[in-house]
């Protein structure tokens, strides 16, 4: 018995001694598959990570819904539900080629369609990361890599004047070039030519077969099998057709976040572009400044590549004059082109407005000398028009040769005014299509209170409401901007007068302009994805008893000129700014914009990061207290608006109902946020020692998201 169980054993290990062997040699076999295919199966796993992670977005909230409708039926298919995460088939659209009905091309993939968002997060956390410029070509390379074969797919090829099918071969992702062939029988479309086989192989064979990744548009395929190759060569043309510049990698600065820097600004700009966020006018701007910056780039480094280091002939100094001239240019166009891709500097520094609106020109007075009430109204009743005639008409125009016109709209009635003539809006809601342009010396008056009066504008365009004239008179109207991009109110040239107003903006509030003379008293602005007012050198603005609020910032003020960066001289604003709120604005109450050189830069920054608390009022002691035309500054305890002093008396409209306006009763609490960072009591410094305010005091900040004074340096 002991014998047969041992012998048993025996037998026993022999047989799982075989199995083993067998075992080996299969996983032997298998790893040695493994090998011949490591490339490809690496290629694979890297291909559907970072497709997968490109598309979560898209699929998580449909993987969300699907989890939750499931949740009853988890004992029938566990184990089943996660097995296919991602959605079968393509993730793009199909794009119909443009030849028509007769065209034998194939379709491609529609990628051009991708939102902000999916192109920032791919070029910033999978292609261009924390590249410097100069390594932007090798990290393009490294993602392509990962997410386009090597071979075997097909794709048109869009030439300049040709589309024709091919197979792609083979790819150099180091020079960012496909290696292709003919796909036979010839899919070929010519434009404006006649090109046939012979030349279009000709053609290739000159090239060695190699084509540029970013002229190939991937043949549609409904299976999702291309979705990453057409993703990644998507990304590859968009890159270099919308972000890279020519001298981007000669930068001097090289050691910077180009993501940051470059592609984030002109990645924003494109899309704002696209949404028609930006104005026309800057649009066509750009892109005259762009086309010349790079004819500038392309004459400067032929002009370099032709100068012999080793010779001092005179032909070779003239070019070197020559150069420095090019050079400078090239710098002054790249300067330009920053202030206009840079979000906060964009209108601040690189854009003059609409040349459209210079063409309106003022009427001055009427040949007649007659003066003209026009009173807007969609319709009225017979107390309406009689109170409107005791109470203003009769007060204001007691000559019997005095006119009074009825309009629908304000547009039209502004349009009808010579200087002189008075505009009274009786209430209603106005919508307007058309900027309300004010060239003339005109009042425009909303007869009731602003809520009651309410002119707003829908439909995009360059800004809302623009005044030129001498002396522009406008009270008693809520403005509601929906979609205008220069601002809500943009005062270029002349005196204007806004009192007792509302000011509803969407993404450009209040702009003074350079010459321009600005007097605002008891309105409210908020809203505004910029500054609530933006005060240019040179200007003029009165602000007395306002509430801003809710904005990106609250008073933005410029220093200099943006072609005046060379001058000694800075032109800056005259400010007078009392007893106004300023609260719950993203960044500053109010912030000062000045250009530096970059050594005075890093010694401001210095400054904010070793010094201590600034004593303030020391620093009024010491005789900064006196702005240009000897007026004494207020201290900060009431620039800040401290609590211990008493809140600011405000001066009503005569005409105005004081119990229908006790919604904006500016009595805060505030917050002297000013003597507790040290970055603001340095922009207190730089604001009185440039001279800018006439007079600030009374006023009061409360919950700025990054203080109640700043300063940016450009």
């Amino acid at each position: 018995m002991a014998q047969e169980i041992s012998a048993r054993i025996i037998s026993d290990e022999s047989n799982e001694s075989n199995a083993i062997v067998d075992l080996k040699s299969l996983v032997k076999d298998e790893i040695g598959d493994e090998r011949n295919n490591a490339a490809s199966s690496e290629t694979e796993q890297n291909v559907l990570d970072v497709t997968q992670a490109l598309f979560q977005n898209e699929d998580k909230a449909n993987d969300h819904a699907g989890s939750e409708s499931d949740d009853d039926d988890d004992d029938d298919d566990s184990g089943t539900d996660n097995v296919n995460v991602y959605k079968a088939g393509t993730q793009f659209k199909r794009s119909e080629h443009s030849g028509g009905m007769n065209s034998n091309l194939p379709d491609t993939f529609q990628t051009g369609q991708l939102l902000f968002y999916e192109r920032f997060k791919a070029y910033q956390d999978y292609i261009l990361g924390d590249c410097k410029p100069s390594e932007v070509k090798s990290f393009t390379a490294d993602y392509l890599k990962k997410v386009v074969q090597s071979f075997g797919w097909q794709a048109l090829w869009s030439a300049e004047l040709f589309d024709v099918l091919v197979e792609v071969c083979d790819v150099d992702f180091g020079d960012l070039k496909a290696t292709v062939k003919l796909v036979l029988p010839l899919q070929c479309e010519v434009r404006g030519c006649d090109i046939n086989k012979e030349a279009i192989a000709e053609l290739l064979e000159a090239t060695q077969h190699k084509v540029p990744l970013m002229e190939l548009q991937i043949v549609y395929e409904e299976s999702g099998d291309y979705d990453h190759i057409a993703l990644g060569v998507e990304h590859l043309r968009f890159f270099y057709k919308h972000v890279w510049r020519l001298w981007d990698e000669e930068d001097e600065d090289d050691d910077f976040d180009y993501f940051v820097r470059c592609v984030e600004p002109r990645l924003r700009l494109h899309y704002d572009i696209l949404e028609e966020r930006v104005p026309a006018g800057l649009v066509s701007e750009y892109k005259i400044v762009l086309e010349k910056c790079t004819e500038c780039f392309q004459q400067f480094s032929l002009l370099r590549s032709s100068i012999s280091s080793d010779s001092d002939s005179e032909l070779d100094n003239i070019s070197m004059v020559e150069g420095l001239k090019l050079y400078e240019q090239l710098e002054t166009f790249k300067r330009k082109l920053y202030f206009i891709e840079n979000p906060l500097l964009r209108y601040v520094l690189g854009y003059k407005g609409n040349a459209r609106h210079q063409f309106v020109q003022s009427r001055g007075p009427r040949d007649s000398c007659i003066k003209v009430a026009h009173v807007v109204s969609s319709s009225c009743t017979a107390n309406q028009l009689h109170s409107l005639l005791n109470e203003r008409l009769l007060q204001q125009f007691s000559s019997e040769d005095t006119e009074v016109q009825f309009h629908r709209d304000p547009v039209s009635a502004v349009d009808s005014c010579y200087q002189g003539d008075m505009v009274f809006v009786l209430p209603g809601v106005y919508s307007v299509t058309d900027s309300i342009l004010l060239p003339d010396s005109i009042t425009i008056e909303g007869f009731g209170l602003p809520d009651e009066v309410v002119i707003e504008k829908k439909n995009k365009g360059d800004s809302f409401i623009e005044s030129t004239g001498a002396d522009v008179r406008m009270s008693n109207i809520k403005f509601i901007q929906y979609e205008d991009i220069e601002g809500i109110l943009c005062v270029r040239e002349g005196n204007m007068s806004i009192e007792n107003c509302v000011l509803q903006c969407e993404t450009t509030g209040v702009v003074v302009q350079a010459s321009a003379h600005l007097t605002m008293n008891m309105c409210d602005v908020y809203g505004s994805k910029g500054a609530g007012v933006e005060i240019y050198p040179g200007s003029a603005c009165t602000l007395v008893g306002n509430g801003i609020h809710h904005c990106k910032d609250g008073i933005l003020i410029k220093m200099k000129q943006p072609t005046d960066f060379v001058a000694e001289a800075e032109v800056i604003p005259s400010i007078t700014m009392d007893n106004n709120v300023i609260h719950n604005n993203e960044g500053y109450g109010v912030v000062l914009v000045k250009p530096t050189h970059s050594k005075d830069r890093n010694i401001y920054i210095e400054k904010c990061a070793d010094k201590g608390r600034v004593d303030v009022e020391q620093m009024f002691e010491d005789g900064l207290r006196k702005n240009v035309v000897g007026h004494p500054i207020a201290s900060p305890s009431q620039i800040t608006g401290n609590p211990e002093d008493a809140p600011p008396k405000l001066t009503e409209n005569p005409h105005r109902d004081t119990n229908v306006n006790s919604a904006r009763n500016w009595q805060f609490c505030c917050q002297p946020s000013v003597n507790r960072h040290t970055s603001c009591t340095l922009a207190m410094q730089d604001m009185i020692a440039d001279k800018i305010f006439i007079s600030i005091e009374g006023n009061q900040f409360r919950r700025n998201g990054m203080g109640d004074f700043g300063t940016f340096l450009y």
